[in-house]
């Protein structure tokens, strides 16, 4: 017969007590990620809108095309006084389908005639 000893199933305890904190180190990786292809995405939108204003067209909807549908949500673009354009990204949350902050990013382009 077998003897238990007070150590069997130490291993198992120990791993199922970590893995909350594995969800929670993966989640917070997860939307740092999200927050780094925000800033990213919205250096494109933005200089996107930016030639759109230059040229006469719709720049929210350059700003649009520019962007994965996941950015597009609160996606805000503004004239400004000196003929660029700044545009709002919201960030996504990785959990939840909130957000948890956004990204201003301001371009500009000379007038095209």
């Amino acid at each position: 017969m077998r003897s238990l000893r007070a150590d069997d199933g130490q291993a198992t305890v120990e791993l199922v007590a970590l893995l909350p904190l594995l969800g929670l180190v993966v989640a917070l990786v997860w939307q740092v990620t999200l927050a780094g292809a925000a800033v990213w995405l919205s250096g494109g939108a933005a200089r996107a809108a930016a030639r759109a204003v230059a040229l006469g067209a719709d720049p929210l909807r350059a700003a649009r095309t520019a962007l994965p549908r996941r950015f597009e949500r609160g996606l805000r673009v503004r004239r400004e006084p000196d003929g660029g354009v700044a545009l709002v990204v919201r960030i996504p949350a990785a959990l939840g389908g909130g957000t948890v902050g956004a990204v201003t990013t301001r371009a500009r382009f000379a007038e095209q005639r």
